[in-house]
């Protein structure tokens, strides 16, 4: 029997960690030191982390959607008050805003950023209104000026969303290093990776004990000899092993921002040539927006043309899986989820929204890949996109 293995592609995933041999051998110290849970690793990694913000107070977290649940309580946002969020968003964004009590405002989107369009949450604020809650979709941040110039206005509180932001910038300034409660995810698919993790930063160190007592079950520690609980906190807690990946990572993280920012440029130099090279250069392909100032590029995502094809967004991820190449949907619309149906949302409420969730595509980014992986994937999708073109 002839060996056809060499004739199997190399699968490519839409992303994957990348932990060096150092990073390996740090997590191995940490577990013989017998010290595996919250220690000296965890304040290492928050006191690095605060250097890194600025000397903002930095709390960490055991994942990021505990970090945006804190975010909201240290906020004193509860029930019978509004937050303005995006219906583009994994849902832990809006669930967090259910969980205190409160009640999500979907505003859409801006077409081309994908990130909530400030012009409508302006349109959006009501007396009810206590915070806005913007995420920063693949990395790309909203006008920050303009946000916190709208919160201002109505003496709102921020509660970012940079879940996928940790490295993006506004004007020359690191996302976290100004405003109000900002809030990383540090998910095994971030640029920034503890495994599962988050951090959360603000603004004085009173919301720094509070976020501390929130995040293990409200515990108010009193010397040696007793301890007391004045707060209903939950066990939400980063341990020494997710700490000491995330202190490896920091280091790791110029050169990972750099290798994924070379291949993002190179998305936007290939994709168009393959799609000309197919017959294609007038398909309405939509492409993010190219941004090398403040992107940290998480993700590079395409928005399909659907209507121009013969194949939904499923059809398409099959056929380029079956090329080994691995691809990823960030996000459906929020408001199309029968749980939020169910409490009285509509797709239509928000259409732009309702599209790009229903026709974008997440193609693989990470630092590991080569550039012929970013030749192969646009090939790919240009002869897919080509097979399924309606005459």
């Amino acid at each position: 029997m002839s060996n056809n293995s060499s004739s199997i592609p190399k699968f490519i995933p839409f992303t994957r960690p990348s932990f060096n041999q150092e990073t390996i051998d740090a997590v191995s110290e940490v577990l013989r030191s017998g010290w595996v849970t919250s220690g000296p690793k965890l304040a290492e990694f928050e006191a690095a982390l605060s250097d890194y913000f600025g000397g903002r107070p930095v709390r960490c977290f055991a994942n990021g959607t505990a970090t945006m649940k804190i975010a909201l309580q240290v906020a004193g946002i509860g029930a019978g008050d509004e937050v303005i969020t995006t219906p583009i968003s994994w849902v832990a964004t809006s669930n967090v805003i259910l969980g205190v009590g409160a009640k999500p405002v979907f505003v859409d989107i801006d077409p081309v950023t994908r990130n909530i369009d400030l012009d409508k949450v302006a349109l959006a604020i009501t007396p009810k209104t206590r915070a806005i809650m913007p995420v920063y979709l693949a990395g790309l941040p909203v006008d920050m000026d303009r946000l916190y110039s709208l919160a201002q206005q109505s003496n709102l509180r921020v509660i970012e969303d940079a879940a996928q932001a940790f490295g993006s910038q506004w004007q020359g300034k690191k996302i976290g290093s100004f405003g109000d409660l900002v809030s990383f995810s540090f998910q095994a698919n971030k640029n920034l990776s503890t495994v599962e993790g988050g951090c959360l930063v603000l603004n004085n160190d009173a919301e720094a004990k509070l976020a501390e007592k929130l995040r293990l079950q409200g515990l108010t520690r009193q010397g040696m000899d007793g301890m007391d609980v004045d707060v209903l906190g939950g066990k939400d807690n980063l341990t020494d092993v997710n700490a000491v990946i995330g202190l490896q990572q920091l280091k790791q993280l110029p050169t990972y921002q750099t290798r994924r920012a070379t291949l993002a440029r190179q998305y936007f130099d290939v994709i168009p040539a393959e799609l000309k090279l197919a017959g294609l250069e007038n398909l309405p392909l939509e492409l993010p927006v190219e941004n090398f100032t403040d992107s940290n590029w998480h993700m590079f995502q395409v928005v399909l043309p659907l209507k121009q094809l013969n194949a939904d967004r499923a059809q398409i991820m099959t056929e380029l899986k079956e090329l080994g190449i691995g691809t990823g949907v960030h996000y459906p619309a929020i408001t199309g989820f029968t749980l939020y149906k169910d409490l009285g949302y509509k797709l239509s409420d928000t259409p732009i929204a309702e599209r790009i969730g229903r026709s974008i595509l997440t193609l693989p980014l990470f630092p590991g890949m080569t550039d012929e992986d970013i030749g192969r994937i646009a090939r790919g999708l240009a002869e897919i996109l080509k097979n399924h073109r309606k005459n």
